[in-house]
């Protein structure tokens, strides 16, 4: 198998809704072996970013706040969509500010990942941010958010717990643990 080959036919391709975030598209395929089938994929328009601030004292904050396509709350690390052309570090520092209020002067990009790779293209860039200033919070009009500052090990836990489900959330605060804080697992 060549890793580099698509495998898959797309026989026609067409754009079943689209909004200002993503395009669902319906295409009908030859799958690897040769059978006729159907793939819907969803198009991201914005990059996705997601900051994991830790502080001197080894304290994160989360944000809280109810999904509506999940239909639950959820406590996440602070996120945001990097629109096309715009720098994801800039996005990055954007949505700490917006989100805690906080301002970081180290910044380290910690992981790259795709959210869901089986229906969609949308990658994910998680970046560290430290040395932290307070400052207010700037939220957007949609988000009603709860923010909680906790030890980075306690988000660890409930990570581990199944408290903490978002995908780039679980991934963003593993690997902050395994980077800043080995000896506590």
């Amino acid at each position: 198998m060549n890793e580099k080959s698509n495998p898959w036919t797309i026989l026609d391709s067409e754009v079943k809704y689209e909004n200002n975030w993503i395009k669902v598209v319906h295409q009908n395929v030859l799958n690897p072996n040769g059978g006729k089938g159907i793939y819907g994929t969803v198009h991201f328009k914005n990059v996705a970013i997601g900051i994991v601030p830790i502080d001197q004292e080894g304290n994160t904050w989360l944000v809280g706040q109810y999904r509506f396509p999940i239909e639950e709350y959820s406590w996440e690390i602070p996120e945001g969509g990097s629109p096309e052309g715009e720098d994801i570090l800039e996005t990055a520092k954007r949505e700490l500010l917006e989100e805690t209020g906080l301002i970081a002067q180290k910044w380290t990009m910690i992981s790259k990942l795709h959210t869901s790779n089986s229906v969609c293209r949308e990658e994910a860039f998680i970046f560290l941010a430290e040395d932290l200033t307070q400052t207010a919070s700037q939220p957007e009009e949609t988000e009603q958010l709860q923010i909680k500052k906790v030890p980075l090990k306690e988000a660890y836990e409930m990570v581990l717990a199944d408290k903490i489900t978002d995908s780039m959330s679980v991934a963003g605060i593993l690997k902050s643990m395994l980077l800043r804080f080995p000896e506590l697992l």
